[in-house]
């Protein structure tokens, strides 16, 4: 494909998000088709997707199954509205998806995002303790350095600073806990962190300083990926559970990121033994291919919705496109993928191979912590002084020039490939890669 064909005439029109506009610009990276572990670029290049797109792309590009799925389902019922009707697949996606769900979320909310699943799991958890009766648990505990989408609610509880300080004061009625990054202790760790169970009972000041009853919930990733890849502490969400159930405050956890196989299980609730009683997803739930996000539910949480009249609408919240049924068919496809790759654990088997790989590059100039579980992986670089981000975002376009897409966030390069990748492109992905930080200022 010549560039003529494939790139735009004029680049002014669009302004991207989360980018720094006027460098694009200058020097475009155009992806024009994608299939499997690679994008094609507008000059013919083929680039190794390390990054599964934005977490996302968890089963590749361009699978059949997914294809055809939505093709099919684009000519045969594009629509149908959300409200007080339903359609055939809304309710069989949501029927697999409990299949797979942490023992007792037996119940299945559409969005569309996951900044949207956010939005409604921190509705629901205030909504639920009012329907209760427990009407002044209001308040919402989110953490530092936590990622929770860019809508208001989720940039509140959420704690990146650059996505907070232009937005005023966000909403009240929101704190939160330490962060468990702690590289001092923890620096080069393989798997989950020996330390920092601890950072949990930071919980317990804030239950002091506002009070249980006045606390909603606590959101937490399991694994914070956006904002770095931090791993959770062993016996620190297990802590987070004991201390939210002796007070009676809600625990959710954002799987956006680590839902639909990247950790090595179905969800990082299994695979870590930490069952929440609201969890947020979305990304993987499609293979990226056509918005849609999933908010699950305990048992209990949905029951205390559904009393009163039966005519009367029980939760006051939704989407145009909730359930669509071109996504529905496409999650249907994703999962159907899932299944007979057996990619929901694939991960947990390529750990070790990955982890090897990974930390092999550990005595590179300027890398100062390395840290992976499943298919996912960091590799925290010392920032240039007086230039945060720079040296990253060096290697990002470095990398990109090698054709490998890799993800920067601060001066953290965080890896997490589609779940189809073999051990010859990890190979190929860190002997790229380890040539370009060895070229690093």
């Amino acid at each position: 494909m010549s560039k003529s064909i494939t790139r735009p005439n004029n680049l002014e029109a669009f302004w991207m998000p989360f980018t720094a506009n006027r460098q694009f610009k200058q020097t475009p990276r155009m992806m024009v088709s994608a299939k499997d572990m690679h994008y094609t670029t507008d000059d013919g290049r083929q680039v190794l997707d390390g990054t599964a797109g934005l977490w996302c792309c968890n089963a590749g590009h361009a699978r059949p199954k997914i294809i055809e799925a939505v093709q099919q389902q684009v000519a045969e019922l594009d629509y149908a509205p959300a409200f007080q009707l339903g359609h055939p697949k809304v309710f069989e996606l949501a029927s697999e998806l409990v299949e797979i769900a942490p023992s007792s979320m037996n119940h299945v909310f559409f969005t569309n995002s996951g900044s949207e699943s956010v939005e409604t799991a921190l509705k629901m958890a205030i909504a639920y303790h009012r329907v209760r009766g427990d009407g002044a648990r209001t308040r919402l505990i989110g953490r530092e350095r936590g990622y929770h989408g860019v809508n208001f609610g989720g940039i509140s509880v959420g704690g990146i600073v650059s996505n907070r300080k232009m937005f005023g004061t966000l909403l009240g009625g929101v704190d939160h806990i330490r962060h468990t990054h702690d590289i001092t202790r923890n620096a080069f760790t393989k798997g989950l962190p020996e330390h920092g169970a601890e950072f949990a009972d930071d919980l317990e000041r804030l239950i002091a300083l506002h009070d249980a009853s006045t606390i909603a919930a606590v959101i937490v990733e399991p694994m914070a990926g956006s904002t770095g890849v931090l791993m959770p502490p062993k016996g620190y969400l297990q802590r987070l559970r004991d201390i939210c159930d002796q007070y009676g405050i809600l625990l959710i956890f954002d799987e956006v990121i680590t839902g639909f196989g990247r950790m090595g299980g179905a969800f990082s609730a299994d695979v870590f033994g930490v069952v929440p009683d609201i969890m947020t997803t979305a990304k993987g739930l499609t293979s990226g291919v056509i918005p849609m996000g999933a908010v699950f539910v305990r048992d209990d949480i949905h029951d205390a919705f559904m009393t009163g009249p039966e005519h009367l609408i029980e939760f006051f919240h939704g989407y145009t496109y909730s359930g669509n049924p071109v996504a529905c068919a496409a999650a249907l496809g994703t999962l159907a993928t899932y299944r007979e790759e057996g990619l929901l654990t694939r991960a947990a088997e390529l750990a070790g191979y990955w982890e090897d790989a990974l930390h092999s590059l550990r005595d590179l100039p300027h890398v100062i912590d390395i840290r992976n579980y499943g298919l996912i992986g960091a590799i925290e670089l010392e920032p240039i002084a007086g230039e945060p981000t720079k040296r990253a975002f060096t290697a990002f376009l470095n990398a990109f020039e090698n054709d490998l897409l890799i993800r920067t966030t601060g001066d953290i390069i965080a890896l997490s490939p589609p779940l189809i990748i073999s051990k010859e492109e990890i190979d190929f992905l860190f002997d790229t890669l380890g040539r370009v930080l060895k070229k690093l200022d």
